[in-house]
């Protein structure tokens, strides 16, 4: 099955708008994660994500890039 975390601060993150900190770029979108802010680790830096309907079945990674 689809491999994700549970990022026990999502319902925090959404009242207050503000982007929860991750390095699991593995992790796989899912519908409960759209319309929040991530901070996806590229290897270097923390790079924002604002998570869309499309995105839904993808993983975070594929939205921070590693390479320029």
């Amino acid at each position: 099955g689809p491999y994700f975390v549970a990022f026990n601060n999502l319902q925090e993150a959404a009242a207050r708008n503000v982007a929860v900190k991750t390095q699991a770029r593995a992790c796989t979108i899912l519908p409960n994660f759209v319309g929040l802010r991530f901070l996806v680790h590229n290897g270097k830096d923390y790079l924002p994500v604002l998570v869309t309907p499309e995105m839904v079945g993808h993983k975070l990674g594929e939205f921070s890039h590693t390479r320029k």
